[in-house]
Formats: C-alpha cells, sequence, structure tokens
C-alpha cells in the first residue's frame, strides 16, 4: 500500500506533540524535505537532514516546541490539499487559520510559505496545511 509521504510527515509530527516528545524523526526524501512545515509554523523548529551511524538513510529531524510549562504549543495539524483533491488559494482568497492565530502553509513558485509571507507577496499557491 502506498502512503502520501507529507500525511505520513504531518501524522509524525502530530504523534510525537501528543506524545510531548522533544523531536520528531522520520527517514527523508526530496518530497518531505521540501513540504516540512515552515519553521514559523507554530512551534517548529526545523532540523535539516542528517545521517545516522545505524541505519543507512539520512533522517530528517524536527524540534517541538513547548511552553513552560511543557503545553503544548502545536494544537493539531490538519492536511488541506491531498492527492486526490488539490486546495489552491489565489491571492486575493488566502485562507485564514482561527482567525488568524493558526498559519497556513502553502506551496508557491518561490517554496514553501506561511500565509502571511503570500499576502506580502501577493502570492497564491497550494494550500498544504493548517497549523494551530
Amino acid at each position: 500500500m502506498l502512503t502520501d509521504p507529507v500525511a505520513d510527515m504531518l501524522a509524525r509530527i502530530r504523534n510525537a506533540n501528543k506524545a510531548l516528545h522533544e523531536r520528531a524523526e522520520m527517514p527523508t526524501s526530496r518530497l518531505k524535505a521540501e513540504h516540512r512545515p515552515h519553521p514559523q509554523g507554530g512551534g517548529l523548529h526545523l532540523g535539516l537532514p542528517c545521517r545516522r551511524r545505524a541505519r543507512r538513510f539520512d533522517t530528517l529531524v524536527i524540534q517541538l516546541k513547548y511552553g513552560r510549562s511543557r503545553e503544548r504549543i502545536i494544537t493539531d495539524l490538519k492536511r488541506v490539499s491531498k492527492p486526490g483533491r488539490r486546495v489552491y488559494a489565489g491571492k486575493d482568497r488566502l485562507p485564514r487559520v482561527l482567525g488568524g492565530m493558526g498559519v497556513a502553509i502553502l506551496s508557491t513558485s518561490t517554496g514553501l510559505i506561511t500565509r502571511r509571507t503570500a499576502e506580502e507577496k501577493g502570492i497564491g499557491g497550494e494550500v498544504v496545511c493548517f497549523v494551530w
């Protein structure tokens, strides 16, 4: 059974966040490296793909951020655009997540950017996911 690599990556981040792990690790691929959540994406610090000596593949490490008393900063992640149904937003109709409290991540011709950055640049693109 083939799975969607971006959905798999978001599920791993979601599960690591719910288990209060410090980081989420996953096998890297070109697609995951391009579609990893943006650093301003609501409490994520991105690591670069690194090679583990015990394994034969590169590992993508995403550091998760928590509050002072270990409360979660990321409440949830939601995949919007899927392989069966692509969702696009024009520059005039960019999505807002929770009235501006969350972050929408868009895939554009200039790479992955947040809704705020797309609004500043005046561009639209494919809505990849919501983080709140």
